[in-house]
């Protein structure tokens, strides 16, 4: 990775936009306790053009201008990112979309997008001298956090619902971060953290509350900009737990028309959530800057059960300011969902990914999505992750027994 550089410049608050040094190790504003942004000196690269990136690493630190680690030496990577970008022909074509695609995150290391925000935070972490890390998760975010601790050389600890998936808690432990079960959901999970924390030293990488997973985020949108050779498509469909992925992609946009790589032309960002969850949902249809904590959250989508997210205004304006909706799907459309994904395109996809394709189908067919248009759905991990959640039977053939082969 000779020659690449971080052209990071400071941070800057979000809410009441004071800027801080971005070599001082930081979580929320120190003075609104808002979200913190990392900002580039983007002037100082108007002279780059994409031809950069020709021969660089497929990875998501192939954008090196735009990501927050100084020296390439404290990167911390796993192979995260450049995902496919599939053409979805078969689904397109049965609901009358010839340009439907899936960006596939399940094939990142640990098998979900989260692999690409915590290699960022990590990086940086490392880079700003962080030993000791932690984090509340609903299940992906803690084995994501666990690898790359481990890969850093950073020790980890992690906060997770004692029903999230079961691989997830042990995928975790192999990692060796310290895993913590609480008897609630991820908010549950997000106050010990908050309690504990301080006293023993830990840094909180906690969705959106330090400045660089949404870094690692954004990358999905620099590649599908790259993917769709710097044209954006009409619509993103995104499942929307804490929201990271949906805010740095618009936050990557933005940054990509500054270079003069992209025009003005957005996707409309459109929120996907469950039924038994959907703290956005409600107060975009109220036309409310933030959300309330939703009561009795439940979903067998285990991301999308965050009650609160911490950065429900950024998520709010996003979809807002791109023209999008918030919609809400149910549980047993997203168990079907599933497997219509998979049985169609091959792609056993997890179901927040597959929620996506149920709000594509609902909005197609109210004509918010026109059938010229092109649509990308974030399939954010693997279903292997989930397999819990689908259940088959199976005849058994016992070959030593006359006749067996012919009962096929």
């Amino acid at each position: 990775m000779a020659g690449m550089k971080s052209l990071l410049d400071h941070l800057q608050c979000t809410a009441c936009e004071r800027r801080y040094s971005a070599d001082d190790l930081h979580t929320v504003c120190p003075d609104c306790g808002r979200v913190l942004f990392a900002r580039y000196d983007l002037d100082a690269a108007r002279g780059l053009a994409p031809r950069v990136l020709e021969g660089r690493p497929t990875t998501m630190w192939r954008y090196a201008e735009l990501m927050p680690v100084r020296d390439q030496a404290n990167v911390v990577t796993l192979g995260e990112g450049m995902t496919p970008l599939l053409r979805a022909a078969r689904l397109g074509r049965i609901y009358g979309f010839e340009r439907l695609f899936i960006k596939d995150e399940g094939l990142n290391p640990t098998g979900s997008f989260k692999a690409r925000g915590m290699s960022a935070a990590l990086s940086r972490a490392k880079e700003l001298g962080v030993t000791i890390a932690a984090a509340p998760s609903a299940g992906n975010a803690a084995g994501a956090l666990a690898a790359y601790g481990a890969a850093a050389g950073i020790e980890t600890t992690v906060i997770i619902p004692a029903d999230a998936p079961a691989i997830n808690k042990l995928e975790s432990s192999v990692c060796g971060a310290r895993v913590y079960l609480v008897k609630g959901l991820i908010s549950d999970a997000a106050r010990i953290l908050q309690a504990a924390g301080p006293k023993r030293g830990w840094f909180d990488v906690s969705t959106l509350k330090e400045p660089y997973r949404v870094e690692g985020k954004k990358t999905m949108g620099l590649e599908i900009a790259e993917q769709f050779n710097w044209q954006l498509p009409d619509a993103i469909i995104y499942p929307t737990g804490g929201g990271t992925g949906l805010i740095g992609m618009w936050k990557a946009f933005d940054e990509l028309e500054q270079l003069g790589w992209i025009g003005a032309a957005r996707p409309k960002m459109i929120s996907v959530q469950a039924a038994g969850c959907a703290p956005i949902v409600r107060p975009f249809a109220e036309n409310k800057a933030v959300s309330e904590v939703w009561t009795d959250a439940q979903t067998v989508a285990a991301g999308l059960r965050v009650p609160h997210p911490f950065a429900d205004y950024l998520i709010l304006r996003t979809i807002r300011e791109s023209g999008g909706t918030a919609i809400s799907v149910s549980d047993a459309e997203i168990i079907a969902a599933m497997h219509e994904m998979a049985r169609t395109e091959g792609l056993f996809a997890c179901p927040e990914g597959a929620a996506t394709l149920v709000a594509f189908k609902r909005l197609a067919a109210s004509g918010l999505l026109r059938p010229e248009e092109r649509v990308v759905l974030l399939n954010t991990g693997s279903g292997l992750k989930y397999a819990e959640l689908v259940h088959a039977e199976f005849p058994i053939i016992d070959p030593s027994e006359p006749g067996a082969i012919d009962t096929l």
